[in-house]
This record gives structure tokens, sequence and C-alpha cells, in this order.
């Protein structure tokens, strides 16, 4: 399985951890773990879509399954390893997948097909229209979710049994408010600290979290707007609190070494800004039975 540009790749569904494929055809690579949710039918199978992620545009991997969107992400902690039956991955890194809601995936897609000018409202395109994404061929496999779950979002028109779909602003307004005051109900169920937010904090730390699928203009200062808060608030903290995380947790664009995380520079950098370890350079067999016979002779020679 591949993460190129518009590349798709096939994932068995009936397990939790599966190892991932080769990154390049020509070249072997280590496997890896993947967890996902366990799909309703043992034997569906999952396809690895190339898309962009709604906030910064990148190429981003989603893994979509029974009917799901799932975004792909990389976790690594400083010290571990998997042992996969006799093999030993040795960065111990894995990749996971948690549902997102195609409705984020999309917003870009739609904002930018209506073509809409400052009051103009915009047009009404056809769905194989708007999901054609030069260089992500992956949008048009969700042509049958983006037909169910954008009517929420957008106006639609029927003729001679075709729909036409145009992004309402009112309408993903709604369904951003609805979004945001989910969170907040969840929010005094996760501990003490959150149960002690005052509402409007609650607010902000929903909005903040919903503002990692959202750009900025129009979608984040049209909300924060709709629920009169400072734009400047939700945008400083976040950048705070992103800069004070303490773990690896990247999301996964296109094949590049997960033990990486590339900045502007083109330098590797840790969660914490510090340079990374260079990983090591893979030579010989990894199969831990050879792996066990070398430290032996090494330790006879001795």
């Amino acid at each position: 399985m591949s993460f190129g540009s518009g590349s798709t790749g096939e994932v068995e569904g009936g397990k939790s951890a599966a190892a991932m494929a080769s990154w390049h055809d020509s070249l072997a690579a280590p496997p890896r773990v993947l967890i996902s949710h366990r799909p309703s039918d043992a034997s569906s199978q999952g396809t690895v879509l190339s898309l962009q992620h709604p906030r910064s545009g990148d190429e981003t991997g989603y893994l979509f399954i029974d009917g799901q969107l799932q975004e792909i992400n990389w976790f690594k902690e400083r010290y571990g390893a998997w042992f996969l039956g006799d093999y030993v991955c040795e960065d111990g890194g894995l990749y996971y997948c948690t549902p997102v809601d195609p409705i984020f995936i999309f917003l870009p897609t739609f904002e930018a097909a209506r073509l809409s000018n400052g009051k103009d409202p915009g047009k009404f395109r056809q769905l194989d229209e708007i999901l054609y994404v030069e260089g992500y061929p992956g949008y048009q496999q969700l042509m049958n979710v983006a037909s169910h779950r954008m009517e929420l979002v957008c106006e639609v028109k029927e003729v001679s049994n075709m729909k036409f779909f145009r992004l309402d602003n009112s309408k993903v307004l709604s369904w951003l408010c609805c979004k945001v005051y989910n969170l907040k109900e969840v929010f005094p169920k996760l501990g003490k600290n959150y149960a002690a937010q005052t509402e409007k904090e609650q607010l902000k730390e929903a909005v903040q979290m919903i503002r990692e699928y959202l750009k900025d203009e129009p979608w984040l200062t049209l909300l924060c707007k709709k629920l009169q808060l400072d734009i400047n608030e939700i945008t400083v903290d976040a950048t705070t609190k992103t800069g004070e995380a303490s773990f690896y947790a990247d999301s996964c664009p296109a094949p590049a070494l997960p033990s990486e995380s590339k900045t502007a520079n083109g330098g590797a950098k840790s969660s914490k800004g510090r340079p990374a370890k260079k990983p090591k350079t893979e030579v010989g067999s990894k199969n831990i039975k050879d792996m066990f016979r070398r430290v032996a002779r090494s330790g006879s020679g001795s």
C-alpha cells in the first residue's frame, strides 16, 4: 500500500492491527502497524485515499472502509519497538485511524466550486464537477458519501433527475454550531478541570478543537462572530497548546519516513522543536532468530 499522490491501496478489513506494505514498489521496507475500527463485515476491504487536509491543504492519508472515512495519523514514542511474528520493527511507531466527519473534508472543495464573489452566493454544480480535484482521484470514490452528507450544508436543486449543489453559509454555520455544542456537552464528563470551566471557556475549547479542520477564512471567522468569541484568543491559545504538546503525533501525508517530522526547511525535528535523532540505516536481516544468532557469535568470540 502506498500513500503516493492520488494513490489508493487495499487494507484487510477484518483486523484491528495490520502490517503496512512497502513505501515504494521497488524498495522493500519494514512492515508497519495500523490500528483502526473493526468493520461490521470482517471480509470488507478498505481503501487508502490521498486527500487534501481541510485546513492546511497538505496531502493526507485517509482510510475509507465500511462506508466510514478515517484519518490516518502517525504516532511514535521516544523508545519502543514492535515484535511482529519473528520480525522486529525497531522504531516502535504505529499508524492509527480516527473517524472524521467527511463534511470537514469536503468543505474547501465545495467552497471553491461555488465560485462565490462578495454577496453573490455562487453557482450550483454537479457532484462530479465539484469532486474533480486535480491530482486527487480519491475524491471521486467518495461521491456517494458526498451526495448523502453534503445536503446538510448545501442548497440542492434537482433537474431531470440530476442534483446540483451549492454550499450555503447559514447551513454550514448551523452545522458548525451543532458540532461546538456537542463537544461542549462532553467536556464536564472528562474530569474536574473541564467541569470547572466557565461556559465561555468551554466554547473556546470546543472551537479550538474544530479549528484543526477549518480554514480561518471564512469559517472560523464566521463561527466566532456567531458565538460572540474573540478570534484572536482562539488562534493564540491554540498556537500555545500546539507548542506545548509533549507527544509525537503527526498527520500522515504521502510517503515519508514516519520517524521524522519535516519542517519548513526540510530538517527533521521532534515534537518539542529539538532536532530529531536520525533513524538508523537498516542493514542485514531483521529476523529475530538471525539477531540472536549474531549475538551468540559475537559473545563466543569475545
